[in-house]
Protein backbone atom coordinates (compact mmCIF):
# COMPACT_ATOMS: atom_id res chain seq x y z
CA UNK A 1 0.00 0.00 0.00
CA UNK A 2 1.16 3.88 -0.49
CA UNK A 3 0.43 6.70 1.62
CA UNK A 4 -0.51 9.81 -0.58
CA UNK A 5 -0.02 12.60 2.04
CA UNK A 6 -2.04 15.41 1.34
CA UNK A 7 -2.11 18.66 2.35
CA UNK A 8 -2.69 22.90 1.16
CA UNK A 9 -0.11 24.17 -1.46
CA UNK A 10 -0.08 28.41 -2.11
CA UNK A 11 -0.84 28.65 -5.96
CA UNK A 12 2.82 29.59 -6.52
CA UNK A 13 3.72 25.89 -5.71
CA UNK A 14 2.46 24.87 -9.38
CA UNK A 15 1.94 21.09 -7.58
CA UNK A 16 2.69 19.09 -9.93
CA UNK A 17 -0.59 16.80 -10.95
CA UNK A 18 1.33 13.96 -10.27
CA UNK A 19 1.60 14.86 -6.30
CA UNK A 20 -2.23 15.43 -6.46
CA UNK A 21 -4.72 13.09 -4.67
CA UNK A 22 -6.80 13.42 -7.86
CA UNK A 23 -3.91 11.54 -10.24
CA UNK A 24 -3.57 9.20 -7.53
CA UNK A 25 -7.02 7.72 -8.19
CA UNK A 26 -6.71 8.60 -11.99
CA UNK A 27 -3.38 6.13 -11.64
CA UNK A 28 -5.30 3.37 -9.40
CA UNK A 29 -7.86 3.27 -12.53
CA UNK A 30 -5.34 2.92 -14.93
CA UNK A 31 -3.84 0.15 -13.12
CA UNK A 32 -4.81 -3.63 -14.13
CA UNK A 33 -3.85 -6.10 -11.59
CA UNK A 34 -5.79 -9.41 -11.19
CA UNK A 35 -8.43 -9.27 -8.64
CA UNK A 36 -8.61 -12.18 -5.87
CA UNK A 37 -11.34 -14.42 -5.90
CA UNK A 38 -12.58 -13.39 -2.65
CA UNK A 39 -12.94 -9.70 -4.08
CA UNK A 40 -14.62 -10.65 -7.08
CA UNK A 41 -16.97 -12.92 -4.87
CA UNK A 42 -17.68 -9.83 -2.66
CA UNK A 43 -18.37 -7.85 -5.75
CA UNK A 44 -21.04 -10.41 -6.79
CA UNK A 45 -22.53 -10.31 -3.36
CA UNK A 46 -22.17 -6.14 -3.26
CA UNK A 47 -24.42 -6.55 -6.70
CA UNK A 48 -27.40 -8.93 -5.42
CA UNK A 49 -27.96 -6.67 -2.22
CA UNK A 50 -28.41 -3.71 -3.75
CA UNK A 51 -30.89 -5.40 -6.32
CA UNK A 52 -32.51 -6.62 -3.72
CA UNK A 53 -32.80 -3.45 -2.01
CA UNK A 54 -33.83 -1.18 -4.58
CA UNK A 55 -36.53 -3.79 -6.01
CA UNK A 56 -38.30 -3.96 -2.84
CA UNK A 57 -38.07 0.17 -2.82
CA UNK A 58 -39.92 0.21 -6.77
CA UNK A 59 -43.17 1.60 -5.35
CA UNK A 60 -41.84 4.05 -2.83
CA UNK A 61 -42.87 7.96 -3.98
CA UNK A 62 -39.13 9.05 -4.12
CA UNK A 63 -38.48 6.11 -6.40
CA UNK A 64 -41.20 6.69 -8.41
CA UNK A 65 -40.66 10.29 -9.38
CA UNK A 66 -36.73 9.23 -10.06
CA UNK A 67 -37.92 6.45 -12.09
CA UNK A 68 -40.82 9.47 -13.77
CA UNK A 69 -38.10 11.56 -14.70
CA UNK A 70 -35.49 8.58 -16.23
CA UNK A 71 -38.00 8.08 -18.37
CA UNK A 72 -38.63 11.43 -19.47
CA UNK A 73 -34.93 10.38 -21.20
CA UNK A 74 -35.31 7.60 -23.43
CA UNK A 75 -32.04 6.97 -25.45
CA UNK A 76 -30.02 4.13 -27.14
CA UNK A 77 -28.71 2.38 -26.78
CA UNK A 78 -29.27 3.26 -22.73
CA UNK A 79 -29.59 1.53 -19.68
CA UNK A 80 -31.79 -0.19 -17.88
CA UNK A 81 -34.44 0.78 -14.95
CA UNK A 82 -35.09 -1.41 -11.93
CA UNK A 83 -38.30 -2.22 -12.23
CA UNK A 84 -38.74 -1.26 -15.76
CA UNK A 85 -38.14 -4.19 -18.81
CA UNK A 86 -35.00 -4.83 -20.25
CA UNK A 87 -35.42 -3.14 -23.74
CA UNK A 88 -36.95 0.30 -21.93
CA UNK A 89 -33.81 2.14 -21.65
CA UNK A 90 -32.99 5.50 -20.74
CA UNK A 91 -30.10 8.05 -20.70
CA UNK A 92 -27.00 6.55 -18.59
CA UNK A 93 -26.84 9.20 -16.18
CA UNK A 94 -30.89 8.98 -15.54
CA UNK A 95 -30.54 5.49 -15.38
CA UNK A 96 -28.14 6.03 -12.60
CA UNK A 97 -29.78 8.43 -10.80
CA UNK A 98 -33.09 6.51 -11.00
CA UNK A 99 -31.35 3.02 -10.02
CA UNK A 100 -28.96 5.18 -7.52
CA UNK A 101 -32.22 6.36 -5.59
CA UNK A 102 -34.24 3.16 -5.49
CA UNK A 103 -30.45 1.58 -4.03
CA UNK A 104 -30.51 4.11 -1.39
CA UNK A 105 -34.48 4.62 -0.28
CA UNK A 106 -34.75 1.88 2.32
CA UNK A 107 -31.25 2.29 4.05
CA UNK A 108 -30.72 -1.49 3.76
CA UNK A 109 -27.25 -1.67 1.61
CA UNK A 110 -23.41 -1.64 2.32
CA UNK A 111 -21.73 0.43 4.75
CA UNK A 112 -17.97 1.64 6.02
CA UNK A 113 -17.62 3.71 8.94
CA UNK A 114 -14.40 5.11 9.78
CA UNK A 115 -13.57 9.15 9.98
CA UNK A 116 -16.69 9.49 7.97
CA UNK A 117 -19.82 7.40 6.61
CA UNK A 118 -20.36 5.75 3.63
CA UNK A 119 -22.46 3.11 1.68
CA UNK A 120 -20.10 2.27 -1.35
CA UNK A 121 -22.98 0.25 -2.52
CA UNK A 122 -23.83 4.15 -4.17
CA UNK A 123 -21.01 3.26 -6.33
CA UNK A 124 -22.18 0.27 -8.20
CA UNK A 125 -25.87 2.15 -9.86
CA UNK A 126 -23.36 4.31 -12.07
CA UNK A 127 -20.95 1.63 -13.37
CA UNK A 128 -23.46 -0.65 -14.76
CA UNK A 129 -25.59 1.96 -15.91
CA UNK A 130 -22.51 3.41 -18.27
CA UNK A 131 -21.50 -0.37 -19.03
CA UNK A 132 -24.93 -0.93 -20.17
CA UNK A 133 -25.30 1.93 -22.12
CA UNK A 134 -21.18 1.25 -23.43
CA UNK A 135 -20.96 -2.27 -23.59
CA UNK A 136 -21.15 -2.64 -27.13
CA UNK A 137 -19.53 0.16 -28.40
CA UNK A 138 -16.48 -0.44 -26.33
CA UNK A 139 -16.73 -4.04 -25.58
CA UNK A 140 -16.99 -3.94 -22.21
CA UNK A 141 -17.53 -6.97 -20.16
CA UNK A 142 -18.79 -8.37 -16.82
CA UNK A 143 -14.88 -8.45 -15.72
CA UNK A 144 -14.59 -4.49 -16.75
CA UNK A 145 -17.70 -4.19 -14.03
CA UNK A 146 -15.71 -5.87 -11.37
CA UNK A 147 -12.71 -4.31 -11.71
CA UNK A 148 -14.34 -0.90 -11.68
CA UNK A 149 -16.89 -1.67 -8.96
CA UNK A 150 -13.85 -2.80 -6.79
CA UNK A 151 -11.50 0.50 -7.22
CA UNK A 152 -14.99 2.55 -6.97
CA UNK A 153 -14.92 0.60 -3.84
CA UNK A 154 -11.26 1.01 -3.05
CA UNK A 155 -11.46 4.93 -3.05
CA UNK A 156 -13.87 5.33 -1.46
CA UNK A 157 -12.92 3.41 1.39
CA UNK A 158 -9.70 5.17 1.55
CA UNK A 159 -11.22 8.93 2.01
CA UNK A 160 -13.81 7.39 4.62
CA UNK A 161 -10.58 6.28 6.65
CA UNK A 162 -8.87 9.40 6.32
CA UNK A 163 -10.94 12.27 6.07
CA UNK A 164 -13.78 13.45 7.85
CA UNK A 165 -16.49 15.28 6.30
CA UNK A 166 -19.09 15.01 9.09
CA UNK A 167 -16.79 17.13 11.64
CA UNK A 168 -17.67 20.31 9.15
CA UNK A 169 -21.29 19.27 7.90
CA UNK A 170 -20.52 18.21 5.03
CA UNK A 171 -22.16 15.21 3.65
CA UNK A 172 -20.40 12.22 3.02
CA UNK A 173 -21.59 12.04 -0.60
CA UNK A 174 -18.87 14.28 -1.23
CA UNK A 175 -16.27 11.14 -1.09
CA UNK A 176 -18.47 9.66 -3.13
CA UNK A 177 -18.33 11.77 -6.62
CA UNK A 178 -14.84 11.10 -6.83
CA UNK A 179 -15.05 7.17 -6.12
CA UNK A 180 -17.97 7.05 -8.42
CA UNK A 181 -15.75 8.79 -11.51
CA UNK A 182 -12.55 6.51 -10.90
CA UNK A 183 -14.89 3.77 -11.04
CA UNK A 184 -16.01 5.17 -14.47
CA UNK A 185 -12.34 5.73 -15.44
CA UNK A 186 -11.31 1.96 -14.84
CA UNK A 187 -14.28 0.55 -16.34
CA UNK A 188 -13.65 2.31 -19.82
CA UNK A 189 -9.97 2.45 -19.48
CA UNK A 190 -9.73 6.00 -19.49
CA UNK A 191 -6.30 7.66 -20.21
CA UNK A 192 -4.89 9.08 -16.47
CA UNK A 193 -5.53 12.78 -17.88
CA UNK A 194 -9.21 12.19 -18.30
CA UNK A 195 -9.95 10.49 -15.14
CA UNK A 196 -8.26 13.45 -12.85
CA UNK A 197 -10.44 15.78 -14.89
CA UNK A 198 -13.63 13.96 -14.38
CA UNK A 199 -12.36 12.85 -10.19
CA UNK A 200 -11.96 16.97 -10.10
CA UNK A 201 -15.46 17.70 -11.79
CA UNK A 202 -17.31 15.27 -9.99
CA UNK A 203 -15.78 16.64 -5.97
CA UNK A 204 -16.22 20.46 -6.58
CA UNK A 205 -20.00 19.37 -7.76
CA UNK A 206 -20.81 16.77 -4.91
CA UNK A 207 -20.34 19.06 -1.76
CA UNK A 208 -23.28 19.73 0.36
CA UNK A 209 -24.10 20.30 3.79
CA UNK A 210 -25.17 17.49 6.41
CA UNK A 211 -28.94 19.55 6.66
CA UNK A 212 -30.40 16.67 4.17
CA UNK A 213 -28.98 14.19 7.26
CA UNK A 214 -30.43 16.67 10.76
CA UNK A 215 -33.64 17.50 11.82
CA UNK A 216 -36.58 16.66 9.87
CA UNK A 217 -34.90 14.09 7.45
CA UNK A 218 -36.24 14.59 3.84
CA UNK A 219 -36.93 12.34 1.09
CA UNK A 220 -33.46 14.19 -0.38
CA UNK A 221 -31.47 11.31 2.28
CA UNK A 222 -31.98 8.64 -1.13
CA UNK A 223 -31.35 11.35 -3.90
CA UNK A 224 -28.10 12.96 -2.77
CA UNK A 225 -26.30 9.96 -3.71
CA UNK A 226 -27.74 9.23 -6.49
CA UNK A 227 -27.67 12.92 -7.30
CA UNK A 228 -23.62 12.26 -6.75
CA UNK A 229 -23.34 9.23 -9.16
CA UNK A 230 -25.38 11.40 -11.94
CA UNK A 231 -22.87 13.69 -11.76
CA UNK A 232 -19.72 11.37 -11.64
CA UNK A 233 -21.32 9.98 -15.54
CA UNK A 234 -21.62 13.28 -16.62
CA UNK A 235 -18.21 14.81 -15.27
CA UNK A 236 -16.67 11.79 -16.98
CA UNK A 237 -18.77 12.93 -20.03
CA UNK A 238 -17.38 15.86 -20.23
CA UNK A 239 -13.53 15.35 -19.17
CA UNK A 240 -13.77 12.70 -22.28
CA UNK A 241 -14.87 15.13 -24.56
CA UNK A 242 -11.53 17.29 -23.42
CA UNK A 243 -12.80 19.52 -20.92
CA UNK A 244 -10.88 20.17 -18.03
CA UNK A 245 -11.69 20.86 -14.18
CA UNK A 246 -10.57 23.18 -10.52
CA UNK A 247 -7.12 21.47 -10.10
CA UNK A 248 -5.83 21.33 -7.62
CA UNK A 249 -9.00 20.16 -6.13
CA UNK A 250 -8.00 18.71 -2.97
CA UNK A 251 -4.96 20.33 -2.04
CA UNK A 252 -5.54 23.99 -3.80
CA UNK A 253 -5.34 27.12 -1.44
CA UNK A 254 -8.73 27.63 -2.49
CA UNK A 255 -9.60 24.02 -2.88
CA UNK A 256 -11.93 21.65 -0.77
CA UNK A 257 -9.51 20.81 1.98
CA UNK A 258 -8.59 24.72 2.64
CA UNK A 259 -12.06 26.06 2.40
CA UNK A 260 -14.34 22.94 3.52
CA UNK A 261 -12.45 21.00 5.49
CA UNK A 262 -9.27 21.65 8.27
CA UNK A 263 -8.26 25.05 6.67
CA UNK A 264 -5.19 25.82 4.91
CA UNK A 265 -2.70 23.78 7.33
CA UNK A 266 -4.86 20.46 6.74
CA UNK A 267 -2.97 17.23 5.98
CA UNK A 268 -3.96 14.19 5.98
CA UNK A 269 -2.66 10.21 4.83
CA UNK A 270 -4.62 8.52 2.32
CA UNK A 271 -3.72 5.11 1.55
CA UNK A 272 -4.03 3.20 -1.90
CA UNK A 273 -3.20 0.20 -3.37
CA UNK A 274 0.39 0.49 -4.58
CA UNK A 275 0.94 -0.11 -8.39
CA UNK A 276 0.32 -3.87 -9.63
CA UNK A 277 -1.85 -4.41 -6.23
CA UNK A 278 -5.23 -5.70 -6.26
CA UNK A 279 -8.18 -3.15 -4.59
CA UNK A 280 -9.21 -5.39 -1.42
CA UNK A 281 -11.28 -2.80 0.47
CA UNK A 282 -14.63 -4.02 -0.51
CA UNK A 283 -13.88 -6.66 1.87
CA UNK A 284 -13.84 -4.50 4.84
CA UNK A 285 -17.22 -3.23 4.13
CA UNK A 286 -20.24 -4.54 5.54
CA UNK A 287 -24.04 -5.15 4.27
CA UNK A 288 -27.19 -4.59 6.46
CA UNK A 289 -29.56 -7.29 7.64
CA UNK A 290 -32.28 -4.49 8.64
CA UNK A 291 -33.30 -1.56 7.01
CA UNK A 292 -31.83 1.25 9.22
CA UNK A 293 -28.84 3.22 9.60
CA UNK A 294 -25.92 1.01 10.32
CA UNK A 295 -24.63 1.87 13.78
CA UNK A 296 -28.03 0.41 14.67
CA UNK A 297 -28.25 -2.71 13.54
CA UNK A 298 -26.00 -4.58 16.24
CA UNK A 299 -28.57 -3.06 18.56
CA UNK A 300 -31.33 -4.30 16.82
CA UNK A 301 -29.69 -7.56 17.21
CA UNK A 302 -29.30 -7.23 20.90
CA UNK A 303 -32.96 -6.06 21.17
CA UNK A 304 -34.40 -8.91 19.35
CA UNK A 305 -32.46 -11.49 21.69
CA UNK A 306 -33.85 -9.42 24.71
CA UNK A 307 -37.41 -9.42 23.10
CA UNK A 308 -37.03 -13.27 24.52
CA UNK A 309 -34.76 -13.24 27.42
CA UNK A 310 -36.30 -10.31 29.05
CA UNK A 311 -39.52 -9.54 27.78
CA UNK A 312 -40.20 -7.18 30.87
CA UNK A 313 -38.14 -4.52 29.25
CA UNK A 314 -40.88 -4.06 26.46
CA UNK A 315 -42.99 -2.65 29.09
CA UNK A 316 -42.86 0.58 29.38
CA UNK A 317 -44.91 0.75 32.83
CA UNK A 318 -41.87 -1.99 34.25
CA UNK A 319 -38.83 -0.02 32.89
CA UNK A 320 -37.59 3.59 34.33
CA UNK A 321 -34.37 4.17 31.84
CA UNK A 322 -32.88 2.20 29.47
CA UNK A 323 -29.27 4.24 28.36
CA UNK A 324 -27.44 2.67 25.24
CA UNK A 325 -23.69 3.82 26.36
CA UNK A 326 -21.81 3.75 22.75
CA UNK A 327 -19.52 5.80 20.55
CA UNK A 328 -19.74 9.25 19.47
CA UNK A 329 -20.54 9.23 15.92
CA UNK A 330 -23.39 6.64 17.34
CA UNK A 331 -24.39 9.12 20.23
CA UNK A 332 -24.44 12.66 18.12
CA UNK A 333 -25.92 11.26 14.69
CA UNK A 334 -28.71 8.84 15.86
CA UNK A 335 -28.61 9.13 19.26
CA UNK A 336 -30.02 11.77 22.27
CA UNK A 337 -26.95 13.40 21.58
CA UNK A 338 -27.95 14.66 18.75
CA UNK A 339 -30.50 16.98 19.99
CA UNK A 340 -32.85 16.26 17.41
CA UNK A 341 -36.21 16.14 18.84
CA UNK A 342 -37.18 14.86 15.66
CA UNK A 343 -35.99 11.62 16.83
CA UNK A 344 -38.44 10.88 19.77
CA UNK A 345 -41.41 12.66 17.68
CA UNK A 346 -43.86 9.89 16.92
CA UNK A 347 -45.04 11.71 13.58
CA UNK A 348 -41.20 11.99 12.13
CA UNK A 349 -40.89 10.54 8.42
CA UNK A 350 -39.21 7.03 7.90
CA UNK A 351 -36.03 9.38 7.09
CA UNK A 352 -36.16 10.60 10.42
CA UNK A 353 -36.76 7.18 12.76
CA UNK A 354 -34.08 5.39 10.66
CA UNK A 355 -31.78 7.92 11.84
CA UNK A 356 -32.89 7.47 15.67
CA UNK A 357 -31.38 4.35 17.34
CA UNK A 358 -33.67 5.37 20.40
CA UNK A 359 -37.11 4.39 18.44
CA UNK A 360 -35.34 1.42 16.40
CA UNK A 361 -34.51 -0.44 20.09
CA UNK A 362 -37.85 0.35 21.33
CA UNK A 363 -39.63 -1.39 18.53
CA UNK A 364 -37.75 -4.21 18.04
CA UNK A 365 -37.17 -4.71 21.84
CA UNK A 366 -41.04 -4.91 21.51
CA UNK A 367 -41.33 -6.81 18.28
CA UNK A 368 -38.71 -9.09 18.53
CA UNK A 369 -37.85 -8.27 14.59
CA UNK A 370 -37.01 -5.65 12.10
CA UNK A 371 -38.95 -5.01 9.09
CA UNK A 372 -38.25 -2.51 6.36
CA UNK A 373 -42.04 -1.12 6.44
CA UNK A 374 -43.73 -2.83 9.18
CA UNK A 375 -41.47 -1.41 11.61
CA UNK A 376 -42.03 2.49 10.20
CA UNK A 377 -45.58 2.05 9.49
CA UNK A 378 -47.14 5.46 11.28
CA UNK A 379 -49.68 3.54 13.55
CA UNK A 380 -46.70 1.34 14.60
CA UNK A 381 -45.10 4.72 15.61
CA UNK A 382 -47.65 5.88 17.32
CA UNK A 383 -48.56 3.20 19.63
CA UNK A 384 -48.73 5.02 23.09
CA UNK A 385 -46.83 1.98 24.42
CA UNK A 386 -44.08 1.98 22.09
CA UNK A 387 -43.96 5.94 22.47
CA UNK A 388 -43.87 5.21 25.98
CA UNK A 389 -40.75 3.16 25.82
CA UNK A 390 -39.27 4.46 23.17
CA UNK A 391 -38.86 8.39 25.54
CA UNK A 392 -37.18 6.56 28.14
CA UNK A 393 -34.30 5.40 25.76
CA UNK A 394 -31.36 7.87 25.81
CA UNK A 395 -27.57 7.83 24.33
CA UNK A 396 -24.31 8.25 26.05
CA UNK A 397 -20.54 8.66 24.90
CA UNK A 398 -18.49 6.05 26.10
CA UNK A 399 -14.80 6.91 25.38
CA UNK A 400 -13.92 3.44 24.75
CA UNK A 401 -16.58 2.40 22.41
CA UNK A 402 -15.90 5.46 20.44
CA UNK A 403 -11.86 4.39 20.34
CA UNK A 404 -12.84 0.80 19.12
CA UNK A 405 -15.41 2.27 16.49
CA UNK A 406 -11.95 4.02 15.32
CA UNK A 407 -9.68 1.00 15.38
CA UNK A 408 -8.22 0.72 12.59
CA UNK A 409 -7.78 -3.79 13.34
CA UNK A 410 -10.75 -5.32 12.29
CA UNK A 411 -11.05 -7.86 15.35
CA UNK A 412 -11.30 -4.52 17.56
CA UNK A 413 -13.21 -2.20 15.02
CA UNK A 414 -17.05 -2.50 16.59
CA UNK A 415 -20.15 -0.36 16.02
CA UNK A 416 -22.09 -1.02 19.00
CA UNK A 417 -23.05 -0.41 22.60
CA UNK A 418 -23.32 -1.59 26.55
CA UNK A 419 -27.36 -1.71 27.37
CA UNK A 420 -27.83 -0.35 31.00
CA UNK A 421 -31.47 -0.30 32.05
CA UNK A 422 -33.00 0.49 35.11
CA UNK A 423 -36.76 -1.50 36.47
CA UNK A 424 -38.69 -0.33 38.54
CA UNK A 425 -37.89 -2.41 41.20
CA UNK A 426 -34.13 -1.30 41.13
CA UNK A 427 -33.30 -4.46 39.21
CA UNK A 428 -30.38 -3.45 36.52
CA UNK A 429 -30.23 -5.05 33.36
CA UNK A 430 -26.60 -4.52 31.64
CA UNK A 431 -25.66 -6.34 28.42
CA UNK A 432 -23.46 -5.60 25.37
CA UNK A 433 -22.61 -6.38 22.10
CA UNK A 434 -19.91 -5.02 19.64
CA UNK A 435 -21.30 -6.10 16.21
CA UNK A 436 -24.14 -6.90 14.31
CA UNK A 437 -24.89 -10.93 13.44
CA UNK A 438 -24.24 -10.16 10.17
CA UNK A 439 -21.28 -8.81 10.18
CA UNK A 440 -17.89 -10.54 9.04
CA UNK A 441 -17.20 -11.47 13.00
CA UNK A 442 -20.74 -11.29 13.88
CA UNK A 443 -22.86 -14.30 15.09
CA UNK A 444 -24.42 -14.79 11.74
CA UNK A 445 -22.09 -13.52 9.21
CA UNK A 446 -22.96 -12.62 5.74
CA UNK A 447 -22.27 -15.15 3.13
CA UNK A 448 -23.50 -15.89 -0.51
CA UNK A 449 -26.42 -17.53 1.09
CA UNK A 450 -27.51 -14.53 2.77
CA UNK A 451 -27.29 -12.15 0.22
CA UNK A 452 -29.29 -14.56 -2.02
CA UNK A 453 -32.15 -15.15 0.94
CA UNK A 454 -32.18 -11.55 1.24
CA UNK A 455 -32.89 -10.34 -2.65
CA UNK A 456 -35.57 -13.04 -2.39
CA UNK A 457 -36.93 -11.63 0.53
CA UNK A 458 -36.96 -8.14 -0.42
CA UNK A 459 -38.44 -9.16 -4.07
CA UNK A 460 -41.17 -11.40 -2.29
CA UNK A 461 -44.64 -9.82 -3.60
CA UNK A 462 -42.88 -7.42 -6.03
CA UNK A 463 -41.24 -9.73 -8.72
CA UNK A 464 -41.84 -13.65 -10.06
CA UNK A 465 -39.31 -15.74 -8.67
CA UNK A 466 -38.65 -16.93 -11.84
CA UNK A 467 -37.23 -13.22 -12.73
CA UNK A 468 -35.22 -13.61 -9.62
CA UNK A 469 -34.16 -16.62 -10.70
CA UNK A 470 -33.00 -15.23 -13.62
CA UNK A 471 -31.32 -12.28 -11.90
CA UNK A 472 -29.34 -14.26 -10.29
CA UNK A 473 -28.35 -16.57 -12.58
CA UNK A 474 -26.43 -13.73 -14.57
CA UNK A 475 -25.39 -11.95 -11.44
CA UNK A 476 -23.62 -15.00 -10.22
CA UNK A 477 -21.43 -15.38 -13.47
CA UNK A 478 -20.83 -11.33 -13.71
CA UNK A 479 -17.35 -11.94 -14.41
CA UNK A 480 -18.02 -14.18 -17.22
CA UNK A 481 -20.25 -11.82 -18.16
CA UNK A 482 -20.35 -10.75 -22.82
CA UNK A 483 -21.04 -7.14 -23.51
CA UNK A 484 -24.74 -8.79 -24.79
CA UNK A 485 -25.57 -9.91 -21.60
CA UNK A 486 -25.01 -6.69 -18.91
CA UNK A 487 -28.16 -5.52 -20.13
CA UNK A 488 -29.91 -8.50 -18.13
CA UNK A 489 -28.91 -7.09 -15.11
CA UNK A 490 -31.86 -5.76 -13.45
CA UNK A 491 -35.24 -6.60 -12.51
CA UNK A 492 -38.38 -6.37 -14.24
CA UNK A 493 -41.56 -6.33 -12.07
CA UNK A 494 -45.02 -6.04 -13.45
CA UNK A 495 -46.55 -3.18 -14.26
CA UNK A 496 -49.60 -3.57 -11.11
CA UNK A 497 -46.61 -3.17 -8.87
CA UNK A 498 -45.19 -0.12 -10.36
CA UNK A 499 -47.37 3.66 -9.79
CA UNK A 500 -49.70 3.98 -12.95
CA UNK A 501 -49.94 7.99 -12.28
CA UNK A 502 -46.19 9.06 -11.79
CA UNK A 503 -46.15 12.81 -10.74
CA UNK A 504 -45.99 15.51 -13.10
CA UNK A 505 -42.99 17.91 -13.24
CA UNK A 506 -40.88 19.67 -16.08
CA UNK A 507 -39.64 17.10 -18.02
Amino acid sequence: MKTHHVRVHPSADRLPRERQLAWAFAELAADRPGLPDDVVDMVVNRVVDDASVAIASVARAPVVAARAQALAHPYRPGATVVGLGRHERVSPEWAAWANGVAVRELDHHDTYLAADYSHPGDNIPPVLAVAQHLADRRGLTGADVVRAIATGYEVQVALVRAISLHKHRIDHVAHLGPSAATALGSLLGLPREVTFHAVGQALHTTTATRQSRKGEISTWKAYAPAFAGKVAVEAVDRAMRGQTSPTPIYEGEDGVLAWLLDGPEAAYDVVLPSPGEPCRSILETYTKEHSAEYQSQALIDLARRLHHERPELADPDRVVEIVLHTSHHTHHVIGSGSNDPQKYDPTATRETLDHSVPYIFAVALQDGRWHHVDSYAPERAARPDTVALWRKVSTREDTEWTRRYHSSDPAQKAFGARVEAVLTGGTRVVEEIAVADAHPLGARPFGRAQYVAKLRTMAEGVVPDAEVDRFLALAERLPELTAAELGGLTLTAPRDQLDGTPPEGIF
